[in-house]
């Protein structure tokens, strides 16, 4: 176990978590007198929005993905440890982590946890051997060698049954994520691989877009969710509305329609975005703190984002759970620029009590359907209407916020080189894939297993396997002499 010592007798500010949230707060304090220790499980910060285009062959993991160490490298106020946190004690200021077998206690004078939510299975949490979810690089990576990978094994097939199969897409979730991976699927298919099979014919391959809600885009509200949902069926998306997912197994998933009858789906590549879950983290600050959560695990925090009882404290991100703040990248950026304001503040000598209520701006939401189509909604000032559009120039809209919001030059110029070629020929330059990339996940699943059992057993399993080889070598007139 390790503990790293302050470098200075100045404040000291822990900050879990590198998405939006944990990033821009740590930004935020680079002018403030404190020191900084950001602490996540990964080595990257993600810009998860464009994570589906990671999936479909747009652009490449580095450009939405650059390393935390890099961007915050001149501040020289800042650090970054890896490692995941399991572990945050209130009352003894500290925070205790884990990278492999090596295990590291932080203290803190104040706390930004910005940790994140994870996808949901709604309790059914064995779906994800089979249907990936949308949250991280793994997963994109995964989803991209299982799209293409399916492809592969259509075109060695010969069983027309196996073939359907194979070609069948389906998309848990209507949602922005599962509106804009449903839409890259099938111009991947329709565009990109068209031409590149001989034996089966891409344009063939059908994607199913379906929901346990009775609308697409529902965030969106019915005229906009109505427009998406003619523009993916003119793409040839199935959108089956009202049907819940019951089972998932390799080969399909069994869906349970409004009417109570259930029905079977064969498909081999599932992806699932339909829910959230909060990171674990929440529930330990409720057990502390008395601090409620929501049926998703975020924690209930206060107008100043802290938890009850302890003022230097502050959740942001997917884990607050705040009315009129969405789950999304604005939210978390507000929220952790809030939380770090409010420590400076403190510095200076403001009270608990003298704090501003959190305010978000709402600057409204985007999403696109396809190459050209995007619906948007932005508040209109100094009224409670929103301005609604679709088609080119939210699509247009879109590409323009979101390379704003990207980090580093670099990764804003080659991000545009990409969708210049993605958008203007049907070429997509990220479509390597590896068997590592697929099976990875069954491969650590079979490890998590084994580990799980005793050593004895172990031994036992080793000293069949070994006699078995004995066994074989001895009736076997043409092995080896030892």
């Amino acid at each position: 176990m390790s503990s790293p010592t302050p470098t200075s007798a100045r404040p000291h500010v822990v900050i879990v978590g590198s998405g939006f949230g944990g990033l821009f707060a740590a930004q935020r304090l680079a002018k403030s007198d404190v020191d900084v220790t950001l602490i996540a499980r990964t080595t990257h910060h993600l810009f998860q929005p464009m994570l589906y285009q990671v999936a479909t062959g747009i652009v490449s993991e580095g450009e939405i993905a650059p390393a935390t160490r890099v961007i915050l490298r001149k501040q020289k106020n800042s650090k970054v440890l890896l490692g995941d946190v399991f572990d945050i004690n209130l009352e003894a200021k500290t925070v205790t982590s884990r990278l492999l077998e090596r295990i590291t206690v932080t203290p803190f004078d104040s706390i930004i946890i910005a940790a994140g939510a994870d996808q949901s299975y709604f309790g059914n949490d064995h779906f994800a051997e089979y249907a990936p979810g949308m949250k991280t690089i793994d997963h994109a990576l995964e989803l991209r060698g299982r799209i293409l990978g399916a492809f592969e094994q259509a075109e060695l097939s010969d069983d027309p049954e196996e073939r359907a199969r194979l070609l069948t897409f389906v998309v848990v979730g209507a949602g922005p994520t599962g509106v804009e991976l449903a839409g890259q699927i099938s111009e991947m298919s329709d565009k990109t691989l068209k031409g590149t099979f001989r034996n089966i014919d891409p344009t063939e391959a059908r994607v199913i877009l379906l929901d346990a809600a009775p609308a697409v885009l529902p965030p969106f509200g019915e005229k906009l969710g109505k427009k998406a949902a003619r523009r993916l069926e003119g793409m040839g998306v199935e959108i089956q509305l009202n049907a819940m997912v019951v089972d998932v197994d390799y080969d399909g998933l069994v869906v349970k329609d409004k009417d109570g009858t259930t029905r079977r789906i064969e498909s081999q590549c599932k992806v699932w975005s339909a829910g959230v879950q909060a990171s674990p983290l929440g529930k330990q600050l409720a057990e502390q703190s008395g601090v409620e959560l929501d049926r998703a695990g975020r924690v209930k925090v206060l107008p100043d984002l802290s938890i009850p009882g302890f003022p230097y404290v502050f959740v942001v991100g997917d884990m607050m759970a705040v009315d009129g703040v969405p789950g999304v990248a604005q939210g978390a950026i507000q929220g952790g620029r809030y939380a770090a304001d409010a420590i400076t503040a403190g510095l200076r000598g403001q009270t608990q009590e003298q704090r501003k209520p959190f305010g978000y701006y709402d600057k409204g939401s985007m999403a696109t359907v396809s190459r050209f189509s995007a619906v948007m909604q932005v508040p209109i000032p100094g009224t409670k209407k929103m301005f609604e559009t679709e088609g080119y120039f939210a699509w247009l809209g879109w590409l323009a916020l979101h390379l704003v919001y990207l980090v580093g030059f670099r990764n804003r110029l080659n991000t545009l080189i990409n969708w210049f070629f993605a958008f203007s020929t049907r070429g997509r330059a990220q479509l390597a894939v590896t068997e590592q990339q697929v099976y990875a996940r069954t491969a650590l699943g079979a490890l998590s297993e084994l580990e799980k059992k005793s050593i004895p057993e172990v031994e036992a399993e080793s000293a069949d396997v070994a006699a078995a080889k004995d066994s074989e070598s001895a009736t076997d007139p043409t092995a080896e002499a030892s």
